[in-house]
């Protein structure tokens, strides 16, 4: 993703251990979900690769055209009432559910050091909760695979208020080179600054300012959002989209360089393009599996995000070690 959004390694041993369970869990350990797709047979490695390099830089920008201007001003951060989540792990919003066990599965390529690699990027919704500023969030956890080798894994937490806005209440991500941990650039909400930001609001309108995706100025998360495009339709491995929201996603310190999410009602994510002229990464994905793990595959999941935890102590001992430990989700619709 993202520079700012960066998070790699793990050592040498939970890397490995990390990769098996996804490629296992990717190899079908659950069953199909998301039925608003037209049924689309599924593309190796290569040729996903190749078919997503057909949204190019010129159709993707031309996303902010449908936006109308709006006269509502900008906010740096958001203003969110903690008291309004009674219903936090249940996340439900059309466009960024979070149901426990689903499994998203992204295939691509991206830009590093000037060459075209292949991109993989796994999402996996737990069934793990970890309350922040007294909040109980969702616990995703993300494997970002570059030319097959793992080099970011993540715990990212969301939750969703009461009016079905969802909000990103921080992540612990670790970012690896050679199986080597390199950075962990970590913010939760509450912590050295940062604030909360949002997701997906409950119901995105063209014309709306942008807003701010969390703040995290010691580690210089400042991601930001707007809707760019609605009503679109998109077709991927997984199937064809109709009704699909299209975001544009930037830092304000980078100008002309957007990330664009295409957001398929009832599934989430199916696709991430890009544009502008000083967009590094040109990343390039496209959703290529929806499953929902059995039990069986869940479990190992959940039991490598804890060891990711039990980790994250260690490194992150001033911003992730004040944070209590995680529980079962026992609230999730």
């Amino acid at each position: 993703m993202r520079s700012a959004r960066r998070v790699e390694w793990l050592a040498a041993g939970l890397a490995t251990g990390l990769t098996a369970i996804a490629l296992s869990a990717c190899g079908g350990t659950g069953s199909d979900v998301g039925s608003s797709a037209s049924s689309a047979s599924s593309a190796s490695p290569g040729s996903s690769a190749s078919a997503v390099s057909a949204v190019s830089s010129a159709s993707a920008s031309s996303a902010t055209a449908q936006a109308s201007p709006s006269s509502s001003v900008e906010k740096l951060t958001e203003d969110v009432d903690l008291s309004a989540f009674t219903r936090s792990t249940v996340v439900d919003n059309a466009w960024f559910p979070l149901k426990p066990g689903t499994q998203l599965v992204h295939k691509g390529a991206s830009t590093v050091d000037g060459e075209r690699l292949a991109h993989d990027v796994v999402l996996t919704v737990t069934d793990l909760v970890k309350e922040i500023e007294g909040v109980r969030n969702v616990v995703i956890y993300e494997l970002d695979f570059t030319d097959g080798t793992l080099n970011e894994a993540e715990l990212a937490f969301f939750a969703q208020d009461d009016t079905g806005t969802v909000w990103h209440f921080g992540q612990y991500p670790e970012v690896y080179e050679n199986g080597k941990l390199v950075e962990a650039p970590t913010w939760i909400a509450g912590q050295q600054g940062a604030k909360v930001g949002i997701t997906m609001k409950a119901d995105p309108q063209l014309g709306q300012p942008s807003y701010s995706q969390g703040w995290g100025p010691a580690v210089d998360w400042k991601d930001r959002a707007r809707l760019a495009k609605a009503n679109q339709k998109t077709c991927v491995p997984a199937g064809c989209y109709t009704g699909v929201l299209v975001t544009e996603e930037f830092v304000t310190a980078e100008p002309d360089a957007f990330q664009l999410k295409y957001y398929a009602r009832g599934v989430g994510t199916v696709r991430v393009g890009w544009a502008g002229a000083n967009d590094q990464d040109k990343e390039e994905l496209e959703l290529v599996k929806a499953v929902t793990l059995d039990p069986a595959a869940l479990a190992k999941v959940r039991r490598q995000v804890l060891a990711l935890e039990k980790h994250a102590y260690q490194v992150s001992k001033t911003v992730y070690g004040t944070t209590k430990p995680m529980t079962l989700n026992t609230t999730a619709g």
